[in-house]
């Protein structure tokens, strides 16, 4: 195997490519990503990875990170994205791409689309990740493209939603594609495929993947429920579109609408490989789906997720200015509470480290379960999409309704709102040493936007001073506990 030639990888703080990495790391190839936000990267336990700054469609940040590469991972794909344009947006970017690595003499570009008949797809999203690969090629550079229908992974959007439909509901209404077929693959053994790649040079054009077992979306769900030891009823109706079933997926699960209704057309169409190409060129045997759903749920039972779509589909909104500290902006609004803790720094960078997710929040629990609730009401996010790990974070986690946009170990957390708001809000805790062990100091942001968010704000000081002062107890017994265990 040759391991001399430098690999980029776009996407990696993506589903995919976040767990692409360091399977390349492992492998021994030298590995570069490319990411708006690196410091979203910047804490992964990835020695030796280079990350660079930029976005896959400006030509002179991508022609930057591509300089002395080899070979190139787009792993790029607007999947939760539903506007109108969204498909010219990709071919765009991918014919941008494209050029890039033909300026910088790029051997090959590996790319990973969905699988599906280009004549009879009824999903535009599929019908755009075909489209980006034709793109990728528009320039001239070899590409290998792999098409793959549903991916089954601890944390991916599909495996997701079924397994949350399944658990929540012991009798299910659901519409006639429960009957269309597809071919799902395991997230390890697609990777396995991307991995093994870099020893085939030579190989180029499409390549379809899948498990070894061809299964309606029924089974599926069937069984999914025998592997959790559950009993499911399953009743198709053929009254329930997609618009109408995604409302139903973003009512029961984590998956938000937006991301729900380009899955469910995409399961309106038979994905099944109907080329053996990978089975001669590469040496992965792909599992079934029984024992790639094992896999997963054991991965959730082990606090073991790399990544997952909620970590994926960070949103970019306006925030604080790189360099700036978050104190210095004007027109904030702040409530800040300080407390001294007697344990280390270190178990209250622990304890504040641990909220949300299914421990909940120190106090006021229901309010905060209440607040999501009305947030969905208006579209937002809600609370549903809890955490990655119930202990450890990273930059660009959700944390419920938050996302962590800075994290300095043993010092300092800072989540940014992403519920739906008159503004722009932000949840910040720093420890420091002190005489008695540490201080604490919890601090809420507001940026309000016109008359509406000055109202909002004070509107909502009555919960405030109930929520953040009993949070702030309840973190300085979680540590002072911790110290003592």
């Amino acid at each position: 195997m040759n391991t001399a030639g430098l690999v980029l990888v776009t996407g990696a703080t993506g589903y995919i490519g976040g767990r692409l990495v360091p399977q390349l790391l492992r492998a021994g190839h030298r590995v570069r990503c490319l990411a708006r936000d690196p410091d979203r990267l910047a804490d992964r336990p990835w020695p030796g990875v280079e990350l660079v700054r930029g976005d896959a469609s400006d030509l002179s940040s991508l022609l930057t990170a591509l300089d002395g590469v080899s070979q190139a991972y787009y792993l790029i794909h607007a999947m939760g994205d539903m506007s109108e344009d969204f498909r010219k947006k990709d071919l765009k970017q991918a014919r941008i791409f494209a050029t890039a690595c033909a300026q910088a003499k790029v051997n090959r570009i590996i790319y990973l689309g969905g699988l599906g008949d280009t004549q009879g797809l009824r999903s535009q999203h599929l019908a755009s990740r075909q489209e980006v690969g034709e793109a990728l090629t528009s320039a001239g550079v070899p590409v290998l493209e792999f098409r793959a229908a549903v991916i089954v992974g601890s944390g991916s959007a599909s495996f997701e939603m079924i397994r949350y439909l399944t658990e929540r509901l012991p009798v299910m209404i659901t519409p006639k594609w429960v009957h269309t077929r597809c071919q799902p693959i395991g997230i390890r053994d697609v990777l396995a495929y991307l991995v093994e790649a870099q020893e085939h040079p030579e190989v180029t054009g499409i390549v379809e993947i899948g498990g070894q077992d061809v299964v309606s979306y029924r089974d599926m769900m069937r069984t999914f429920a025998e592997v959790r030891g559950l009993r499911r009823f399953i009743i198709p109706v053929p009254i329930l579109t997609p618009r109408l079933s995604s409302l139903w997926v973003d009512l029961i699960t984590p998956i938000p609408k937006s991301l729900a209704r380009p899955l469910i057309e995409g399961v309106a169409t038979e994905v099944m490989v109907r080329d053996s190409k990978a089975l001669q060129l590469f040496r992965v045997r792909p599992s079934g789906y029984r024992e790639a759903v094992e896999l997963a749920l054991r991965r959730l039972t082990e606090d073991a997720v790399e990544t997952t779509w909620a970590s994926s589909l960070a949103s970019l909104p306006p925030g604080i200015p790189e360099g700036q500290a978050l104190g210095s902006q004007e027109g904030l609004l702040l409530e800040r509470h300080r407390m001294e803790v007697q344990a280390s720094p270190k178990a209250v960078f622990r304890a504040f480290c641990a909220i949300g997710g299914e421990a909940g929040w120190p106090t006021g629990n229901l309010l905060w379960q209440v607040r999501g609730l009305l947030d969905r009401l208006c579209g937002g996010v809600g609370m549903r999409r809890g955490r990655r790990h119930p202990r450890e974070l990273r930059v660009g986690d959700p944390v419920d309704f938050w996302r962590v946009e800075a994290l300095e170990t043993n010092h300092l957390l800072r989540l940014r709102a992403e519920m739906k708001l008159p503004g722009h809000a932000w949840l910040q805790f720093e420890v420091i040493a002190s005489e008695s062990g540490s201080r604490l100091e919890q601090t809420a942001y507001f940026e309000p936007r016109g008359l509406f968010g000055l109202i909002y704000w004070y509107a909502a000081l009555p919960f405030h001073r109930f929520i953040f002062p009993g949070m702030i107890r309840g973190l300085k017994r979680a540590a002072e506990k911790r110290e003592e265990s």
